[in-house]
């Protein structure tokens, strides 16, 4: 893949998800390749919202240690700076494709940061937003 790609929060869920080996492995893969090589994108909702599922969610929660070392291995190298750029590009998204707020802020993230894969379960399958193709790596 020499394509910049981008994850959305449940990739990085599933990873955590003991009872979907399948989707844990599947995110593993992705989320190695995605700092490995640098290609890989996540935007601080992506991040946002991580942490509030592995504090509130995840059996045990995440620790703050944890979290901490979390943050440095796998966002760190991944996370890109969102700008007022992006909200307004989320406000057409929300507008053209009905797409729900939050949706529309991770398109609108991926596009910015020259992506040409968006990785999610959470809309349809080879679904188009300009160059940006949406995969559901868990089909």
């Amino acid at each position: 893949m020499n394509d910049k790609f981008f994850l959305d929060t449940n990739i990085f869920a599933y990873m955590f998800d003991a009872r979907a080996a399948q989707k844990a492995e599947q995110a593993r893969r992705l989320i190695k390749q995605a700092v490995s090589t640098r290609k890989g994108v996540v935007s601080q909702q992506v991040v946002q919202e991580f942490f509030n599922l592995a504090f509130r969610k995840f059996q045990p929660a995440m620790t703050l240690a944890e979290a901490e070392d979390y943050l440095s291995t796998m966002f760190q190298p991944l996370l890109v700076v969102q700008s007022i750029q992006t909200y307004k590009e989320a406000l057409q998204l929300h507008s053209r494709y009905r797409l729900p707020w939050y949706d529309s802020l991770i398109v609108a993230a991926a596009r910015e940061s020259g992506c040409k894969i968006l990785y999610s379960e959470d809309f349809q399958h080879e679904q188009r937003f300009g160059e940006l193709r949406v995969k559901n790596p868990f089909l």
